[in-house]
């Protein structure tokens, strides 16, 4: 008689992917495109050398079965991963490289409070000392002070205390539990630590990120893996206020490796996973919680939320607190002025080729000496149906490029290689090449105008209009960039622009923040954005131009809207 076949294990990972796609779980705009990640990657990853592998996933969630709460209403009892938490614990250890590897080197969680995140992080660690497999792993709780960082450990040495199993094998000492024939120990460290440059880390696990006052620790923690195979930092966080410190980096960092405006090679050791309500969603409303709270009615109590959130709606001096600590909201009032899934719309790539002896205006916003100069040329429609269209040219000082790729976090040398970013010589911007690759465009193409911000042009500007292209001034100012904003995003919204997916342009257009006054008139804001925008700031300021050319707009009829 044949042997009857084996049902194959349900994987937990995937099921709860599909149950959010699906809509059987609700949750917000970013969980949902964590998991669509997920399905695309087990579809399309063996390509960029990714591997499934899900018996390693598998094992470090059976790991949490053997901890116990030891604290509140579960007190002794098992650890039982709620959903989220097992598509996160599952997608860190059960995606490997091609090598055998573990893929992701840094996780990035940001939920609501109560939803478990401390005793999550405590069993992690855990796990690193003891199952993963890594002779003399040396485990970290990260955080500014010894009192924040002895949280998370102290959660780990009640775990242990509560399970005879790690009792048997964990030794422990003040501010330490070690597991003495693999070599390995687990210990609480804080900023104020007198030897934090001599660490070799094979996991740290670091708790409400926004609450550091900068990148010291973090950055400390990153590069003393360096000698690990396979080391992990395993940031988890509620949401913000400081839209200049490195939890809203790492924020925004893990928006663009979902959104997939990063490539995705360069996000492909970067694990994601934020839940918050979404845009638009009245945070009022009970039926949204679950998408900032996915523990909702087990460690989150509807009653008591819906409390906080009825005293807050009727005292506005505690609406920030309770949207940023409860429904995961970063409360500044900064917000990203494109939406990535629009700006998808228009990526539709086409030949430069096709545009050649066609009319265009351009925008150059010119960088300091060492930063990202973009030129945009706008096409306007000659055809019926036609989109407008935009090609762009970046540049950077080439020995300024590996600087920028480690304070970006941007594939700067990935560009270059690909012909989407130009290198010029030297350590500063060579406007010397810019000026004669802008005169060689002008030879393909028939440039009426180009608009440029007066701060950095000088001798380039003068020797463009030496050499016969009208070269116009555009303030920065909402005067000029108001209305051009404003047409930039109907054109934008009307899925009328098509900007070729260009990889540069698609960054910068991720990082757009705005600045509006008392009238509502927007423009881009370098300042509070996060990182560079230049590309987005010169289509601004060539569809200016061409907006202007056709016969203006409401905004030159009535001018800005003033109160």
């Amino acid at each position: 008689m044949a042997a009857k076949r084996r049902k194959p294990k349900t994987c937990l990972v995937e099921a709860y992917a599909r149950a959010v796609i699906n809509g059987k779980v609700v949750a917000g705009k970013l969980v949902k495109l964590a998991c669509q990640r997920h399905l695309d990657d087990l579809i399309h990853g063996k390509k960029r050398g990714l591997v499934w592998n899900g018996n390693a996933a598998r094992h470090a969630i059976a790991f949490f079965s053997h901890l116990r709460h030891s604290t509140g209403e579960w007190a002794g009892q098992p650890f039982e991963l709620q959903l989220w938490q097992t598509f996160v614990i599952g997608s860190l250890y059960g995606w490997k490289r091609k090598d055998g590897l573990r893929r992701f080197r840094t996780a990035y969680v940001e939920v609501a409070r109560k939803n478990g995140k401390s005793v999550l992080l405590a069993g992690t660690a855990l796990y690193a000392l003891v199952a993963d497999g890594e002779l003399g792993s040396h485990v970290y709780a990260a955080a500014t002070t010894r009192d924040q960082a002895r949280i998370i450990f102290g959660e780990a040495e009640r775990m242990v205390s509560a399970s005879p199993a790690l009792r048997a094998r964990v030794a422990r000492t003040v501010n330490n539990l070690a597991v003495l024939p693999t070599s390995s120990w687990f210990r609480p460290l804080s900023a104020d630590a007198t030897k934090m440059d001599g660490l070799n880390v094979h996991f740290a696990a670091v708790d409400e990120v926004h609450e550091h006052p900068n990148a010291e620790i973090i950055q400390k923690l990153n590069t003393a893996t360096g000698a690990r195979r396979q080391p992990l930092i395993f940031e988890i966080t509620t949401a913000g206020h400081d839209r200049q410190s490195v939890c809203w980096q790492h924020h925004e960092f893990s928006v663009k490796a979902l959104e997939g405006s990063i490539s995705a090679e360069t996000a492909d050791s970067w694990f994601a996973y934020i839940a918050t309500i979404d845009d638009g969603d009245d945070w009022t409303n009970p039926a949204v919680w679950i998408k900032a709270n996915p523990s909702l009615d087990v460690t989150v109590k509807t009653e008591d939320l819906k409390r906080q959130v009825e005293e807050a709606r009727e005292m506005p001096a505690q609406q920030n607190a309770i949207r940023r600590l409860r429904l995961n909201e970063w409360t500044e009032q900064a917000t990203r002025w494109i939406d990535m899934g629009v700006w998808a719309d228009g990526s539709t790539s086409f030949n430069e080729d096709e545009l050649v002896g066609r009319t265009c205006y351009g925008g150059l916003d010119l960088a300091r000496v060492n930063d990202l100069s973009s030129l945009a040329l706008v096409f306007p429609p000659e055809q019926p149906h036609e989109k407008t269209k935009i090609i762009w040219r970046h540049w950077c000082p080439q020995e300024d490029i590996l600087r920028r790729v480690r304070r970006d976090r941007a594939p700067y040398t990935h560009w270059r290689d690909q012909g989407y970013l130009i290198a010029t010589e030297g350590n500063t911007t060579d406007f010397q090449f810019l000026e004669a690759e802008i005169l060689e465009l002008a030879t393909r193409f028939n440039i009426l105008e180009i608009a440029y911000d007066r701060t950095f042009a000088g001798e380039l500007v003068r020797n463009l209009q030496d050499e016969g292209i009208s070269m116009v001034e555009f303030g920065q100012g909402f005067i000029s960039m108001g209305p051009a904003a404003a047409e930039f995003m109907r054109l934008l919204i009307g899925r009328l622009l098509q900007h070729g997916g260009n990889p540069v342009a698609t960054w910068c257009a991720s990082n757009v923040t705005v600045r509006r006054d008392p009238a509502g008139n927007e423009k881009p804001d370098k300042e509070r954005s996060t990182e560079r925008i230049d590309a987005i700031v010169a289509a601004i300021m060539a569809v200016g131009r061409l907006q202007t050319a056709q016969g203006g707009s409401v905004y030159e009829e009535r001018g800005l809207l003033m109160i």
